[in-house]
């Protein structure tokens, strides 16, 4: 996905475990492009944002919270794609063996907020969901 000019990147600083398996894992399975780092931090392109990874030697703790009948954790973060964009990291995880915790697929059908959906860990813990609407206008409208 490209940066988009109009979108304002946010930035996200995240713990992980192993820095280095971290930054495979994001570099590799994720296919974002590593920006600055030192020893203890890394940053990256995260679909036009700033994600940095920083080594705190501690597991992610996360929560559930019931979403369509799903116990997605709490707390998450990912991108909202393109439905082809999706389908795409959708094959390279599934072509990686990621293992999920909630398996790729379309919740509240047939309303306003359809959309395909999943959601897997890195290695440190942290929970990631990336998604894409069916109607991307339908971002922020009610179900």
């Amino acid at each position: 996905m490209n940066y988009n000019s109009n979108l304002s990147p946010f930035h996200l600083a995240i713990p992980v475990h192993d820095l280095q398996l971290c930054r495979e894992f994001y570099t590799n399975v994720l296919a974002i492009k590593e920006g600055r780092s030192s020893d203890s931090w890394v940053d990256f392109n995260f679909f036009g944002h700033q994600l940095v990874i920083h080594e705190t030697k501690e597991f992610t703790k996360s929560a559930i919270n019931l979403v369509d009948g799903h116990g997605v954790p709490i707390p998450h973060f990912g991108v909202v794609l393109n439905m082809e964009e999706w389908n795409i990291l959708k094959n390279r995880l599934v072509s990686k063996k990621i293992k999920f915790i909630i398996e790729p697929y379309f919740r509240f059908k047939n309303s306003p907020g359809e959309q395909a959906t999943m959601f897997f860990l890195d290695p440190s813990g942290n929970s990631l969901e990336f998604k894409a609407f069916k109607n991307f206008n339908n971002l922020f409208k009610k179900i």
